[in-house]
């Protein structure tokens, strides 16, 4: 059986002005991973519902494989607004099925074929999912790349969180404005992104660490040096799950055997892409 990537965490529909949609991080990641042409699952919780049921059509509609348990808890949802330049501002639910996601023999079995994972702050929110996902990160092999996406969102994280999450990963994932809030939680205050940035990797070991920073281009600090990109100049519909492309594109083709260059590059080509359409899973050439 070929290894597996993995997205775990919150799975829930993203309710726009436009209509409802999938999303998620984990459940993005997976999805762009998937366009690669690399095995990729979606690991989560959904609600015993019409919702639940609607999540599993969506998701085989898109081509991804799952593993979701069943719960009594409704499936999650997010009420999103988007500003006048169709950045989303998030209503997240609460005590829903992904905030319950059980660790299990299953889920064990998933863990020790997982050459990579991608996992976030959210839904490590509740202390369910939060050990599950700390016992699915020590289950997989010891090649196995951690990503850790780090998607802050309202007041669902903490430093104790966030800390052991970066132990925990090979390479980090974060923006310009949950680098300003982590700087300030970490006491790195006073000081550049990049010597942010450098200080983080040195602090928590991590090989690799990408810093997005909306139209203003984006970086990877790796052993590689550092690679810098602008962000191309496209019609905006919104930028909804564009980080979570990003990081799918991006370990897609590092898992793919490609520089850290090329692997930026086509990141950056990826996110861009989905900015132009509704939604965090358009259709993919």
């Amino acid at each position: 059986m070929s290894k597996l990537v993995v997205g775990i965490g919150e799975l829930l529909w993203d309710v726009l002005p436009t209509g409802k949609k999938l999303g998620g991080a984990p459940a993005n990641f997976a999805y762009h991973v998937s366009r690669f042409g690399l095995d990729s699952l979606v690991v989560s919780a959904v609600g015993r519902d019409d919702l639940g049921e609607e999540t599993v059509m969506a998701l085989e509609s898109h081509g991804l494989r799952y593993h979701l348990d069943r719960l009594e808890e409704p499936t999650g949802t997010v009420q999103v607004t988007l500003d006048d330049k169709g950045v989303p501002q998030y209503e997240i639910k609460t005590g829903v099925a992904w905030d319950n996601i059980p660790y299990t023999k299953e889920l064990a079995a998933i863990a020790s074929g997982c050459q990579a994972v991608c996992f976030g702050s959210l839904a490590q929110r509740s202390p369910v999912s939060r050990e599950t996902i700390g016992w699915f990160l020590d289950a997989v092999p010891k090649d196995c790349l951690k990503v850790f996406d780090i998607n802050l969102r309202q007041t669902f994280y903490s430093k104790e969180v966030l800390e052991e999450s970066f132990k925990r990963c090979g390479i980090l994932k974060i923006n310009d404005e949950e680098l300003v809030t982590v700087s300030r939680m970490f006491g790195y205050s006073g000081t550049t992104p990049e010597e942010i940035c450098r200080s983080l990797m040195r602090d928590y070991d991590l090989k690799t660490l990408i810093l997005t920073c909306g139209t203003d281009g984006s970086y990877v600090f790796s052993d590689e040096g550092v690679s810098f990109l602008d962000t191309p100049k496209v019609e905006v519909v919104d930028t909804v799950g564009a980080g979570d492309s990003f990081t799918g594109a991006f370990v897609a083709s590092v898992l793919e055997g490609k520089p850290v260059r090329e692997a930026h590059e086509e990141a950056v080509r990826v996110s861009a892409y989905v900015c132009t359409k509704s939604g965090a899973m358009p259709e993919m050439s």
